[in-house]
């Protein structure tokens, strides 16, 4: 079977509306989100309820390569990074949300801002718009983390200043002899190959110091 990529490739492009994987256009405005974990394999049944609900939520996603032993070609088709893990935004009242929530005929939760913390733990905008933005499935050099993983990286907060991720903020780290921008989010993290040169340690850039 000949699989030569240059040939034999096909990219399955984001454009079905109809599946509820699909996230539509990212918005930069002021709405926290939620992070909800799901205890259900059934992803696509829970992300059509909440958008049966207009809710409007996001699911990270990626290209994974599948052969296609008939057509004899390799498809990069998108498909969840996680199958546990869904953000809502808050866009409505709080309670009107819950009870959303509550409603909901699967069993999952709420991140919650700690074990003794009953209230919702609130993603800001900013730190979830950024989160989005990195999650960009056309985006190369990408690598998908743990919470727990993510969170064993040390690194710098630096802020991006010039290339395809400017205006950007994350953790600068070291990983393979190259370094990366790492945004964290509840449940997960996603990091970036980045050019250290791009990067200006936060610190220095709300100082004015850019040396």
């Amino acid at each position: 079977m000949d699989l030569n990529p240059d040939k034999n490739t096909i990219r399955e492009q984001n454009t079905d509306s109809e599946n509820p994987l699909f996230t539509a256009e990212i918005a930069d405005d002021n709405c926290t989100w939620y992070a909800l974990r799901l205890f259900t394999l059934r992803l696509k049944q829970v992300a059509q309820y909440f958008k049966d609900k207009g809710l409007t939520y996001f699911v990270p996603m990626e290209y994974t390569d599948i052969v296609d032993p008939k057509e004899q070609k390799i498809r990069h088709v998108l498909r969840p990074v996680v199958r546990n893990l869904l953000f809502v935004k808050k866009d409505r009242d709080e309670q009107l949300l819950r009870k959303v929530i509550a409603d909901a005929p699967f069993k999952l939760s709420v991140v919650r801002k700690s074990k003794d913390d009953s209230d919702f733990y609130e993603i800001p905008a900013k730190q979830m718009y950024e989160f989005q933005v990195m999650c960009n499935p056309e985006i190369e050099m990408r690598k998908y983390l743990r919470e727990d993983e993510a969170k064993l990286k040390s690194g710098t907060p630096v802020l991006v200043t010039h290339g395809l991720l400017k205006g950007l903020t994350g953790k600068l780290v070291r990983s393979s002899k190259k370094y990366y921008l790492l945004k964290e989010v509840p449940g997960m993290a996603v990091m970036i190959k980045v050019s250290r040169w791009c990067c200006v340690p936060i610190e220095k850039q709300q100082s004015g110091k850019t040396e």
